[in-house]
């Protein structure tokens, strides 16, 4: 397990694509001045020590310098003590459409991307309650199984998209019957799904399934993401619009947030429903729930020791500085012998 500090540096890599290029800048300036004064033959007999291999090692040694630097200022930190502490909380599931409809940008930025925000958010506002994540849309699909590892989670959740699943549709009962195999501790009596939907596309018998899993102890709460007014379907290419899904009669087609299929899962299962429109009504809305919810006593495995590895990091980028001192743009007698670039 590591950690990563202060990763705003890592702003400071884009500074080794700029140098690289006014090097390979200055040597095509000087390549070009050269000519002007004299021929190459001319040339290697006023400089006959002058290595290409060198000047281009150079540049190489400080690009890689600048990045330990870097990576040293970020300052990662590797967990060395792993021990098992007591925590109290509610097993909460996250079940996400991916649905080719979650592209519609009827809500900023689009829908799927508004609700990996809303979860995020509710995941940064949890303090001891395990996560699970279910991707779905014409089928569902395991994201991650019950865990308290949050990170984890927050990095799922950045990479799913619509193209993670390839049966289309929205079938939100395989979603809830995937959800029932996440809780996996019989003593936990409290068991929240979340599924956060446009509620459109709907297969099957959602309403039975919801009856179900509220005989099992599952609750579950949807969020709406979408509007009622609701907008077209784009196909988009390099992140450009090319065109918007249409019909089999060619019409465009436009999906709307399907409140009613929503609420009618949330009422079979003792939940209830949230507009999805306002993040920060969202967070409060389910830290609310879940604050008031009884919690279950459970064991976690976490890292409670980090040491900071910044110092290898530093150390290597100011060898490579060091380094740099000596490597002067002139051939040395054992790159003389060698010849790796066939300079005479």
């Amino acid at each position: 397990m590591y950690l990563l500090e202060e990763k705003i540096y890592f702003w400071l890599l884009l500074g080794i694509p700029v140098l690289i290029t006014m090097f390979l800048g200055v040597l095509l300036w000087k390549n070009s001045t050269q000519k002007k004064f004299a021929n190459s033959e001319l040339l290697k007999k006023l400089s006959p020590n002058r290595s290409i291999f060198k000047s281009l090692l150079k540049i190489i040694v400080v690009s890689l310098a600048l990045a330990c630097l870097v990576i040293a200022l970020v300052n990662p930190k590797v967990g060395t003590k792993l021990e098992t502490v007591k925590r109290e909380g509610v097993d909460v599931v996250f079940a996400i459409d991916v649905s080719r409809s979650m592209l519609a940008e009827d809500i900023a930025p689009n829908r799927l991307e508004k609700s990996k925000q809303l979860v995020t958010q509710i995941i940064n506002n949890l303090a001891s309650d395990r996560i699970g994540i279910i991707a779905y849309a014409g089928s569902a699909f395991p994201q991650l199984p019950i865990t308290t590892d949050y990170a984890s989670g927050k990095m799922f959740l950045q990479s799913m998209n619509t193209e993670m699943l390839s049966s289309q549709g929205t079938a939100i009962y395989e979603a809830i019957e995937l959800a029932k195999t996440y809780y996996n501790d019989e003593e936990q009596t409290n068991r929240v799904l979340f599924i956060v939907s446009d509620g459109e596309d709907h297969e099957g018998n959602v309403k039975s399934i919801a009856e179900e899993a509220s005989k099992e102890g599952i609750k579950i709460f949807t969020i709406g993401v979408g509007s009622e007014k609701g907008g077209p379907i784009p196909i988009k290419r390099n992140g450009i619009v090319q065109a918007y899904k249409k019909n089999s009669q060619g019409a465009t087609v436009i999906t709307k947030l399907n409140t009613n299929t929503l609420q009618e899962i949330a009422n079979e299962a003792n939940g209830a429903y949230i507009d999805g429109k306002n993040t920060s009504n969202v967070v409060e809305e389910v830290t609310s729930i879940l604050q008031n919810m009884n919690k279950k006593e459970f064991e976690a495995k976490q890292f409670a020791d980090f040491k900071d590895r910044f110092q290898w990091f530093l150390g290597a980028g100011l060898f490579l500085l060091f380094l740099d001192i000596f490597l002067l743009e002139r051939k040395t007698s054992w790159l003389k012998k060698l010849n790796l670039f066939n300079e005479q």
